[in-house]
């Protein structure tokens, strides 16, 4: 299925129901007086969050969204109908805001969180209500109100508790494939993965994450270079970055300068990025013989310190200690 993260739907709630007009005729009541019942309120329009959502597919096909109007209310003091809401449920992790203001709305962050995002219309009144001592016959009336409407933007931020970040082509989807049941596209080639990936990382029974492989970012990401800026959002929801390098080459230098394109493209597109815990996995250490990867290893050591990894998503060597201490980390969150 392809993921769409962003999409724009038309809500309109029901209109509330029409008072009705009508008197109490019997045989031997001729003037038994007014009986007209009140009309039933519109439906409302409530989104809701939905956990085993990822995607917003399922708006491709269908934009307007329109819930059952309230019905005209009947004589003999006949409330009429009120329409049923129509529940739009979203994945976990969408932001909506409204198209025409651009105002945040809501931001739908755990399963079933609600809110009702266009109310239905408030029903009338039948002439029984305009009943007074000094008009016995009254033929006023009053009509439904109209529901609301509006058009909403929808953008959908991925909630996963680890990232993947990195240039295109250094293994993320590889990485994400080895420590996972998910199944990303993987080739020898930049921009394999043109939308984000998910996949549960199972530890035992009890413990798992959840880790997002996001698109490769290159220099200018944060401006819209590449596939950069409609999928660096994704990231802020993130607990853990973890910014994969490709080590194939034995260059540090050339190593160390990746990881400085990616840091300033976080920093650049928002600070708050910029300042989040980030881990350093080293991967496709396969292509290395023993003795340059331990000269690897203590190079990378001395200049970047903690929070290093050397992997090989090939041969699924060093990806075990990463998940550990992953889960570790989650947990004293």
């Amino acid at each position: 299925m392809k993921f769409i993260d962003e999409t724009i739907i038309l809500v309109k709630a029901g209109n509330g129901g029409n008072g009705c007009l009508s008197f109490r005729r019997e045989k031997y009541i001729p003037f038994g007086g007014p009986d007209g019942g009140d009309g039933g309120h519109g439906g409302s329009i409530i989104i809701q969050a939905k956990d085993g959502l990822n995607t917003l597919a399922d708006f491709r096909n269908r934009s307007k969204f329109i819930a059952p109007n309230g019905k005209t209310g009947g004589g003999r003091n006949k409330k009429g109908r009120g329409g049923d809401d129509l529940v739009i449920q979203l994945p976990a992790g969408s932001v909506i805001y409204d198209l025409e203001t651009q105002e945040l709305i809501c931001d739908l962050e755990r399963d079933g969180q609600s809110i009702t995002i266009a109310s239905g219309g408030d029903y009338g009144l039948g002439n029984a209500r305009f009943k007074t001592s000094t008009n016995r016959a009254p033929r006023k009336t009053t009509d439904g109100t109209p529901g609301e409407e509006r058009q909403l933007k929808i953008v959908l931020k991925v909630l996963a508790d680890v990232g993947l970040v990195g240039l295109p082509n250094v293994g993320k989807s590889s990485i994400l494939a080895a420590i996972s049941m998910a199944k990303p596209k993987i080739a020898n080639y930049a921009f394999t993965t043109i939308h984000p990936n998910l996949g549960v990382v199972l530890i035992s029974d009890y413990e798992k994450f959840v880790v997002a492989d996001l698109p490769g970012l290159i220099v200018g990401a944060s401006t819209g270079a590449g596939l950069g800026i409609q999928f660096l959002k994704h990231i802020s929801r993130t607990k853990l970055l973890l910014n994969v390098i490709d080590i194939s080459k034995n260059n540090i230098d050339e190593a160390l300068k990746d990881v400085d394109v990616i840091a300033k493209e976080l920093k650049d597109y928002d600070a708050g990025l910029g300042k989040k815990d980030r881990w350093y996995v080293f991967n496709k250490i396969d292509m290395l013989n023993k003795k340059e990867l331990e000269i690897l290893k203590k190079s990378v050591n001395n200049k970047i310190g903690k929070n290093v990894f050397f992997v090989s998503a090939k041969e699924k060597s060093g990806l075990d200690d990463v998940c550990e201490k992953i889960i570790e980390y989650l947990r004293d969150l």
